[in-house]
């Protein structure tokens, strides 16, 4: 009886062993397959709306526009955001050398503001940097160049939060602020129609000129 007892408890243990055995390698099944997909297809891109986006980039627009601080005779042009292009990661990005994703894009706003002395950029310049600093944006590319027969002044900062960039330039050949924001690779949803899109139009506020 000692021994049918033992017997019959070594099969249990065995029985118990033998389902560990396979919940484990389930896991690591599992688990291979998960890492094999990221090594194939790279870390995913984050979910984008794109409405949001451009409203995020439009409103940071009116605080570069309004941190300037400009005279009144120096008006901002419209602008519109525009969607770029995005390109497979991981292993997969091989099979598809510089073809870019139909469902990712990221996002670029452009604007101008023409005829402006370089005192008066400068200084609109320095004013949009100390708020860039004072809200934690990080700088990423000094572009202030002198040449022979031209000189350049900009900048480009990057938000560490959310990867929005601002990019600020200007050159004595055109005398015209260029501004340009843009938001990183993004996954939009399958509707999303970028030619027929009305959350993409910026205006800039009209400013009083005694400002």
């Amino acid at each position: 009886m000692f021994t049918r007892r033992v017997s019959r408890d070594l099969a249990s243990g065995r029985s118990v062993l033998s389902a560990v055995a396979g919940l484990v390698m389930a896991a690591l099944l599992v688990a291979a397959v998960a890492a094999g997909n990221l090594v194939w297809s790279g870390e995913p891109y984050p979910s984008a709306d794109p409405d949001a986006v451009a409203q995020r980039l439009k409103a940071r627009s009116d605080e570069v526009y309004d941190g300037f601080a400009l005279p009144g005779k120096y008006a901002a042009a419209p602008g519109r955001v525009d969607t770029g292009a995005c390109y497979y990661r991981g292993l997969r990005s091989i099979a598809h050398i510089d073809e870019a994703r139909r469902d990712v894009r990221s996002f670029g706003l452009d604007w101008s503001v023409p005829d402006v002395p370089e005192a008066t950029a400068r200084t609109a310049q320095q004013r949009i940097r100390k708020q860039l600093v004072r809200k934690g944006w990080k700088l990423t590319r000094e572009g202030d160049r002198t040449g022979a027969t031209f000189r350049e002044l900009g900048f480009r900062f990057e938000n560490p939060t959310d990867g929005d960039q601002v990019d600020v330039r200007w050159n004595d050949a055109t005398t015209t602020l260029f501004i340009s924001l843009y938001a990183p690779c993004g996954q939009v949803p399958d509707a999303f129609a970028d030619h027929d899109w009305p959350a993409a139009d910026w205006h800039p506020k009209r400013r009083s000129a005694g400002l």
